[in-house]
C-alpha cells in the first residue's frame, strides 16, 4: 500500500518579471507549508509574461526555493516559463530544478510564443501525480491521456480571474469523477501580470470523491495542506 503523501497548494504575491523576489516568497511558502509536496501557480516564478524569459534549471534565482526544500525535504512544483520554450513545471528540491513537464494545451495568444509539451506523471514516494497547467485542466482529453500513464493525483498550477473563482473547483471535480484520483491546484492571488489585475485565488485539494478537502482564501500568501491517502 502507498503511504500517505502530504500534499499543499500555495498561492503566493508575485512581482511580474521579477524571479528573484517572487524565489523568496516561494521559499518562504515551502517553510511555511510543511508538506512534501508543495504545488505553485501557472508562471509563479514571472508572473503570467508571455514575453517571461525562460527559467534555466540552473539560473541561481530559484536557490532560495533549493535551500528551503533542502531544509524540509520538500519537492516544489514551481510554474515558468522554460526552454523550448515552454509554459513549464519546474520540479525543484534541495538537490536544485529540473524541468518536468510543458503545458500541453495552449491558449492562442501563448501558441505564438511556446510549443506544447506532452502529458507527463511524476512519481513521488509511490504516488504517479499527473502534471498539469491551467487550459490543461478544462480539456478532458488532457486528463485521460495523462490517467493512461497511470495517476494516483492530478496537480495543476492556474491562474484565473477574480470572477472565474470556481472554474477550478468544477474542473477538480470532474477529474476526481472521472478517473478517480485527488485533485490538487495552485492558483494565483493578487495581481500577477498579463492582463491580470485582480486573480481568483481559492486553490484547493480534492479528494478522489470529489470532496473539498482543504482550500484557500483569495488572499496572496495564503496556503491550504491535505495528507493524500489510498
Amino acid at each position: 500500500m502507498t503511504r500517505p503523501l502530504s500534499i499543499a497548494v500555495a498561492q503566493p504575491r508575485c512581482v511580474a518579471h521579477d524571479v528573484a523576489a517572487n524565489a523568496a516568497a516561494h521559499a518562504e511558502a515551502v517553510r511555511a507549508a510543511g508538506a512534501r509536496v508543495v504545488v505553485f501557480p501557472e508562471m509563479s516564478l514571472t508572473g503570467y509574461e508571455l514575453d517571461a524569459t525562460p527559467v534555466a534549471p540552473d539560473d541561481e534565482r530559484p536557490a532560495p526555493i533549493v535551500a528551503a526544500c533542502a531544509e524540509s525535504r520538500t519537492l516544489a512544483l514551481v510554474g515558468a516559463a522554460v526552454g523550448g520554450p515552454r509554459i513549464g513545471i519546474l520540479a525543484v528540491d534541495g538537490d536544485g530544478a529540473h524541468v518536468v513537464y510543458g503545458k500541453v494545451c495552449l491558449h492562442s495568444s501563448e501558441a505564438i510564443r511556446f510549443v506544447p509539451g506532452e502529458p507527463a506523471v511524476l512519481e513521488v514516494d509511490g504516488w504517479r501525480l499527473g502534471l498539469a497547467v491551467c487550459r490543461d485542466t478544462g480539456i478532458p482529453e488532457h486528463a485521460a491521456r495523462t490517467a493512461a500513464l497511470g495517476m494516483d493525483g492530478y496537480v495543476a498550477g492556474v491562474v484565473h480571474a477574480d470572477h472565474e473563482a470556481e472554474v477550478h473547483g468544477e474542473r477538480a471535480r470532474r477529474v476526481a469523477a472521472d478517473h478517480g484520483v485527488w485533485v490538487a491546484m495552485a492558483a494565483f492571488a493578487g495581481p500577477t501580470g498579463g492582463g491580470f489585475d485582480r486573480t481568483s485565488g481559492r486553490s484547493g485539494i480534492w479528494s478522489a470523491d470529489g470532496e473539498l478537502i482543504a482550500g484557500t482564501g483569495t488572499v496572496p500568501d495564503e496556503i491550504a495542506r491535505a495528507v493524500l491517502v489510498t
